[in-house]
């Protein structure tokens, strides 16, 4: 449920320092579901601040609560495309203290520079297992049934925290 809103909050666009609550189902390009907020409160971001992907506040600008719409984002403007390099074959032994390595498990490693960043095992072969540094969604053309809920002017302290308050 949504709460009422004030005129101004039906009236006002989609721009920079702007909350933005909206419902989205996400599907890959065979109409796969891969997130939704159905059934959940909305998703609640501050626009402009980087808390969403790039192609989907692009396809939010501009629009005001009670705006629908579908979005099909390419890889660029979403998750990246899949970067090689981001593919990597580590020995077993990188996994001390871990019983058990499965494909699909994700882990945090750290690189050369003390970085840290979510891997995938994405395949075994024997002591050599391959991580994947790419985002699961790298490469995917996401298609984004988007519902907007509610926009409205962003108090100073969200803008300077760069989030969303409650």
């Amino acid at each position: 449920m949504v709460p009422d809103q004030t005129n101004s909050e039906r009236r006002m666009k989609i721009c920079d320092h702007a909350v933005v609550a909206m419902h989205y189902t996400l599907k890959n390009g065979e109409g796969v579901v891969l997130d939704s907020s159905e059934g959940q409160d909305p998703l609640t971001y501050l626009h402009g601040a980087g808390g969403i992907i790039t192609g989907l506040e692009a396809a939010l600008l501009d629009k005001s609560a009670g705006d629908q719409f579908t979005a099909v984002i390419e890889p660029n403007d979403g998750y990246g495309t899949v970067d090689p390099a981001l593919v990597q074959v580590v020995p077993r032994s990188a996994f001390e203290g871990v019983e058990s390595i499965e494909t699909g498990m994700r882990f945090t490693a750290s690189d050369e520079q003390g970085q840290q960043q979510s891997v995938a095992i994405a395949a075994i072969n024997g002591d050599d297992i391959t991580v994947d540094g790419n985002h699961p969604l790298a490469g995917e053309t996401l298609h984004f049934e988007v519902e907007v809920v509610g926009v409205r002017a962003a108090t100073e302290a969200e803008i300077s925290h760069g989030h969303v308050h409650s």
